[in-house]
């Protein structure tokens, strides 16, 4: 069975449950600022989880493109990826464990024709904040599965994402000891005091990762064999001259880091050194290290054009492909500059010397994107001491002022829907408008992050604004403010909205049955919310920053006062 067999059956299948199908989003949340990048096929439906309705209802299906990094340093072993396909099904508020096992085993034993011999499941083995989880365990009990194993918080247990918000017991399906599925219960709420409660809406929530399955599939052991990867490993192989045996960590580096780099840049990210651009710098600096060790050079955009191949599904990639391969091909080669002054560094910190000492070894990796097996290489080469002991007490010493740093990010729980958020939410909607009408009906919104300090607003415009444009567009946001608006949402079919003259989100994907947002006779966009109910509860708007966000879009950092 191939990538897209599997999407589709898998779709179909629910399809035929009554789960309407949602499209894939984008890979940088629009609702939630709690994280960098969509981790997961729930994340777009964060607003649903919390209770908002669906206008497509409460059972739904998709597929979610997703980008995780917290485990980038495994990334080179058979099965973990930065970039990966997930299958997911969910219930709001609607069916509960019963279906969504059923319907799991179901898919599995009937459509995907794994032998139930094969299967084996893992539930929650309960603690002092939730009982075991006996429920499951009788439901796959009664579907004939007798390999049940019961685990605690650390593995079958979501949530929350953050400190706060929807979290329950899963349980995890596994074919040959690789885990393929999980479902998650979310029955719970957990509160700033860190206690539970039963959540007022209880939802399910699955995941079914598609290169891990197609792998299962095929009988391969190794998900760089799939249909998905080996396109871009022989790729590797015929530009290096080498073979993947013997050099497999390397090439599913390679191979990893640019796949996900294509989608990434796809979704309108370049490299940077902040947030979702810094995570993209050091994906593709990544592969062009590995690369030096197979004796590649300028290959990351060669490589990139398999990926297109194997996902000419997603219109996106299409769309981008010659900015894609363009921002790789300049990050790879200003990477490769700043590869050589590091190796003059490297000489001015060991001259006359017989050891490298971690602040300097730290320095090289830092600051000239050097990693340790180069460092460890040089250091041989050259004969001078090297503890990597005491390199890594540096690097953990600083991995944890980096975390404190960022750690405020993730405070807010599954998405931050505080007062605050959401005043500054519905603010988004003012400046949107306010921006087209003082800078002309061709502007268009290109993304928000909204934090509980500030909202930042991206748009297509191709020229720095002067201070006048930008005192017309505070006033004219004000001005909406005091009169008072009422905030009125409507639910309607996709193609209606947009008839009626509702905004949406350049390069956005919407299901077919959208909630409109309605504010007075000013304001009319295609959003998932959270709002105000009225324009007087905003206080006063401030732009406190107009800068370049890429080229051709600009950004608006503003706060409410």
């Amino acid at each position: 069975m191939n990538r897209k067999q599997l999407i589709q059956k898998y779709i179909e299948f629910f399809k035929s449950k009554n789960h309407k199908e949602i499209p894939n989003s984008s890979l940088v949340p629009k609702e939630d600022p709690t994280v960098l990048f969509t981790t997961a096929g729930m994340h777009p439906l964060v607003p649903y989880l919390l209770g908002q309705k669906h206008p497509l209802g409460k059972k739904l299906v998709g597929v979610q493109k997703c980008v995780r990094t917290g485990d980038i340093d495994e990334v080179g072993d058979e099965t973990h990826h930065t970039f990966f396909e997930m299958l997911g099904n969910w219930s709001l508020g609607d069916y509960w464990k019963k279906e969504a096992i059923e319907y799991s085993f179901e898919f599995l034993t009937k459509i995907l024709k794994i032998k139930k011999e094969k299967l084996e499941v893992s539930c929650f083995k309960g603690d002092k904040d939730s009982p075991k989880d006996v429920e499951a365990e009788k439901i796959w009990g009664s579907l004939g599965i007798s390999k049940i194993k019961f685990l605690g918080k650390e593995d079958n247990w979501w949530g929350p994402a953050g400190e706060t918000g929807p979290c329950g017991p899963d349980t995890e399906m596994f074919v040959n000891n690789v885990e393929i599925w999980n479902d998650v219960f979310m029955e719970y709420e957990k509160n700033k005091n860190g206690g539970y409660s039963e959540a007022k809406q209880k939802n399910i929530d699955t995941g079914m990762g598609v290169e891990r399955t197609l792998a299962v599939l095929n009988n391969l052991n190794d998900n760089y064999k799939t249909e998905v990867w080996k396109p871009i490993i022989d790729k590797i192989e015929k530009l290096s001259g080498k073979k993947y045996k013997g050099n497999e960590k390397a090439m599913r580096i390679i191979a990893d880091h640019v796949k996900a780099s294509v989608f990434i840049i796809a979704d309108g990210i370049i490299p940077s050194n902040k947030e979702q651009g810094y995570v993209l710098r050091k994906l593709i600096r990544r592969a062009v290290r590995y690369g030096k060790e197979l004796g590649l050079k300028n290959f990351t955009n060669q490589v990139a054009e398999i990926v297109f191949e194997i996902y000419n599904d997603y219109q996106n990639l299409k769309e981008k492909k010659i900015k894609t391969l363009e921002e790789l091909k300049k990050e790879e080669r200003k990477f490769s500059q700043t590869l050589e002054k590091g190796l003059n560094e490297f000489n001015k910190l060991t001259k006359d010397k017989k050891k490298l000492n971690e602040k300097s070894s730290f320095l090289l990796y830092q600051s000239y994107g050097f990693p340790l097996e180069m460092i460890e290489e040089e250091c041989k080469k050259n004969k001078i001491n090297f503890s990597k002991r005491e390199f890594e007490q540096e690097l953990k010493k600083h991995q944890q002022l980096s975390q404190t740093a960022s750690a405020g990010r993730f405070k807010s729980g599954l998405a931050d829907t505080s007062e605050k958020t959401t005043k500054l939410h519905t603010a988004t909607h003012l400046l949107n408008e306010a921006l087209r009408k003082i800078l002309g009906q061709e502007v268009k919104q290109r993304g928000s992050n909204i934090t509980p300090e500030r909202l930042r607003f991206d748009f297509t415009f191709d020229r720095k604004l002067t201070q006048e444009e930008i005192k017309k567009i505070e006033n004219l946001v004000n001005k909406k403010i005091s009169e008072s608006l009422e905030v009125i949402r409507e639910e309607m079919p996709l193609k209606k909205a947009f008839e009626s003259g509702a905004q949406g989100e350049f390069g956005a994907k919407y299901p077919e049955k959208v909630s409109v947002y309605t504010i007075g006779n000013f304001s009319k966009e295609i959003c998932t919310g959270p709002h105000i109910k009225n324009t007087s509860e905003l206080g006063k708007f401030k732009i406190i920053k107009e800068e370049s966000s890429s080229a051709g879009v600009r950004r608006i950092k503003a706060v409410l006062e």
